[in-house]
């Protein structure tokens, strides 16, 4: 047994897999601590390091591509203090870091353990039910079903629309981006009528629009795993989804400018023959909304736009 015990967790190594359990302290993020201990198998692992510095190393694991459904939902853009590979070393206990580096590097080589990808994710996730309050409303999953029960603050459009309650068999990808402080992020559910809308996600009923307490809403990652861990793992996907997955990741690059780093977003695209047709629902849903007086004229006139130019 190889194990290091810091202020921000603890890492031990059995020869099978590493356990990895979050700190006490205050200082651990509250994302930590709330998804808990973390198993991972010795075959989700690609390598892992130890990077010395002058005060304070740090032991960073890295997994192997669609291994961790929490990794492919958030994409690589989980804050490092938020990231549960990466442990903060004291500089009195960096021999035992390199120690136990040193221990997995040598078990990968034993169990020549592949560095491709997985077929498969080798980490389960969050348990479910889980359930989210985040600053546009109280997310929640139950292994079948995502519920979201919008805020007071949110926009009266998705407050009109009641609670959004959607299959998890409907759901073709998950989106999310962090709530940095200074950009808001969002966590949206795609589904085959909604995969080309370009609704802003304070107006989607898709989509949560993260805008308030970063710690609180940076949570809303547990069920952006949760539904991602439910979905047909990346390596099923057909050659046209996997473009699909990048044209959607270089397009929140010229959004956000915050680059995924990872494989954060998984397409599924509706035939061509269905464009069609979901336009037409989307558009009659704005009209709806439109004559009941829940949209103003400017703002029925500005969805349509942005509705009829994400198609």
């Amino acid at each position: 047994m190889a194990e290091i015990i810091q202020r921000d967790g603890t890492w031990a190594f059995d020869g099978t897999s590493v356990r990895i359990t979050p700190g006490l302290h205050r200082s651990v993020p509250l994302f930590r601590q709330t998804y808990g201990e973390i198993t991972v198998p010795l075959e989700a692992v690609a390598g892992i390091v130890y990077e010395p510095e002058r005060k304070r190393g740090r032991l960073r694991m890295r997994l192997r591509e669609g291994a961790d459904p929490l990794l492919h939902a958030t994409g690589g853009r989980l804050p490092d203090r938020a990231d549960p590979y990466r442990l903060t070393v004291d500089v009195d206990r960096s021999g035992v870091a390199e120690y136990l580096a040193e221990e997995i590097r040598h078990a990968l080589l034993l169990d020549q353990v592949p560095g491709e990808p997985t077929k498969a994710y080798l980490l389960p996730g969050p348990p479910v039910p889980v359930s989210v309050r985040s600053s546009d409303g109280t997310v929640s999953f139950d292994g079948t079903q995502v519920r979201v029960d919008w805020a007071d603050t949110s926009d009266r459009v998705k407050r009109a629309t009641g609670p959004r309650v959607i299959n998890v068999g409907d759901v073709v990808r998950v989106e999310w981006l962090p709530n940095s402080g200074l950009e808001d992020g969002f966590l949206r559910f795609v589904t085959r009528e909604t995969a080309f809308s370009k609704l802003p996600a304070e107006k989607d009923p898709y989509a949560l629009d993260l805008w308030g307490n970063v710690s609180r809403d940076l949570l809303t990652a547990l069920v952006a795993t949760a539904v991602t861990a439910r979905l047909p793992h990346p390596s099923t996907h057909t050659g046209t989804e996997r473009e699909h997955e990048r044209d959607q990741e270089r397009e929140q690059v010229r959004e956000y400018g915050n680059p995924a780093r990872g494989r954060g977003l998984a397409a599924s695209v509706p035939p061509p023959s269905d464009h069609h047709d979901v336009l037409l629902r989307r558009l009659r849903e704005l009209g709806e909304l439109h004559r009941d007086g829940v949209l103003t004229d400017e703002e029925f006139a500005r969805t349509k736009a942005v509705v009829l130019r994400g198609f």
